[in-house]
C-alpha cells in the first residue's frame, strides 16, 4: 500500500520519522553526509516515510528571545529530494507559506512537482498574527494546492495548546479538511492532557456534524537538556513543570524524557475516541545533539512497543 492510499486508509496507523534541513551555507559534500548518515540512522526503523520542515525565524511568536540563533536551512525540497533518492521512503515537506506572493504561488507548485517530484506537502501559515508577513492566506494556498494538476496529497499543522470551548482546534481541522487537507501533523507533545482535549471535542465535532475525521499524527521528541527544553517551550510546546523537574532531575534525563512521551501517548490512546480516529506518530529531534539525536531512534522504538500493545488490546 503506499503512503497516499495508507494516509487516507482509516483502518491504518502511520508512523513518521522527522527532521529539519541542513544550513544553507554548508557545502553539497557536507548536505550529502548529513543525508548520508540521517539514512543509516532510520534505515531498520518500520516508517511509513519521513518528514522533512520548513524551518522560519519566526519573529512574532513570541516576545521571549529566540534560545538558539536562527541559521536559514537549505530548501526543505532539496534536501526531501536527496532524502527520497537515498532512502526510496515517500517524503512529507513542509513549505510555510508566509509572506509568499498570491502570484508566485502556483509556479512554485509547478516546479515543486517538476523539479523536486515532490507529492506530499504539509502547509503552514505565520506562527503569528503580529508577524507582520503579507501575501497569500493559507486557506487561499491550500484551496490552490488541491485544485492543482500535480495532485497532490496536503496537510496541515493541529496544535492542540491553541484548542479552547471558544476557539475550537477541532474547527479549524474540519475547516482545512474543506480546503482540501487530508491529513494533520501536530505540535510536539509533552502534555498529553491538552491533545485529549482536543482529540475528544474533534471527534464529537465530526459525529455532530456527521463526516469522516482526518488522520492526525502526533509528534513526539527526547529531551535531554535544560537548553531544548527552554527551546520547546519556546516553540509554544506545553509541558508542565513537573515533567522539566523529572526530566533535568533523572541520573538519565533523556530516559525519562522517552519514558514521559511513552506515558503521554497511552494516554492518549487510552480514549474512546482513538477506536475511531485515524491516528499516527512522528518523532523527530529539535536538537544538534548527538545524544538527543540517537534517543530520537530510542524513542522512536518506544513508541512503536506502546502502539503494539495498543493494536493488541484494542484486535
Amino acid at each position: 500500500m503506499n503512503l497516499q492510499s495508507k494516509l487516507l486508509d482509516a483502518q491504518q496507523f502511520v508512523s513518521f520519522y522527522g527532521t529539519t534541513s541542513p544550513r544553507a551555507d554548508l557545502p553539497p559534500e557536507r548536505v550529502a553526509r548529513t543525508a548520508n548518515r540521517l539514512s543509516e540512522r532510520i534505515r531498520h526503523l518500520p516508517l511509513d516515510g519521513l518528514v522533512v520542515y520548513d524551518v522560519q525565524d519566526e519573529p512574532g511568536r513570541t516576545a521571549e528571545p529566540r534560545p538558539f540563533p536562527f541559521l536559514p536551512t537549505l530548501d526543505s525540497r532539496v534536501y526531501a529530494k536527496l532524502l527520497h533518492e537515498r532512502t526510496a521512503q515517500p517524503v512529507i515537506t513542509y513549505k510555510s507559506i508566509s509572506g509568499m506572493a498570491a502570484e508566485h504561488w502556483e509556479p512554485w507548485l509547478a516546479e515543486t512537482q517538476r523539479d523536486y517530484g515532490i507529492n506530499f506537502l504539509s502547509l503552514v501559515g505565520a506562527s503569528s498574527s503580529k508577524s507582520g508577513q503579507t501575501g497569500i492566506s493559507l486557506s487561499q494556498a491550500t484551496q490552490i494546492a488541491a485544485a492543482h494538476p500535480a495532485r497532490f496529497t496536503l496537510g496541515g499543522v493541529v496544535i492542540a495548546e491553541r484548542h479552547s470551548p471558544t476557539q475550537s482546534e477541532g474547527m479549524r481541522i474540519l475547516n482545512k479538511t474543506k480546503n482540501g487537507c487530508r491529513f494533520f501533523i501536530s505540535q510536539a507533545i509533552y502534555d498529553a492532557t491538552t491533545t485529549i482535549a482536543m482529540l475528544s471535542d474533534y471527534h464529537q465535532l465530526c459525529r455532530r456534524e456527521g463526516v469522516a475525521p482526518t488522520r492526525i499524527i502526533m509528534t513526539f521528541i527526547p529531551c535531554g537538556r535544560e537548553k531544548t527544553l527552554e527551546f520547546i517551550r519556546w516553540l509554544g510546546v506545553s509541558i508542565a513543570p513537573s515533567a522539566v523537574q523529572a526530566i533535568l532531575a533523572a541520573p538519565a534525563p533523556l530516559t525519562k524524557s522517552i519514558e514521559i512521551c511513552c506515558e503521554n501517548l497511552r494516554a492518549i490512546l487510552d480514549q474512546e475516541y482513538a477506536q475511531h480516529l485515524p491516528l499516527g506518530i512522528n518523532v523527530e529531534s529539535v536538537s544538534i545533539n548527538r545524544e538527543e539525536i540517537d534517543a530520537s531512534i530510542d524513542l522512536f522504538h518506544a513508541l512503536q512497543n506502546v502502539l503494539h500493545s495498543f493494536k493488541q488490546t484494542t484486535s
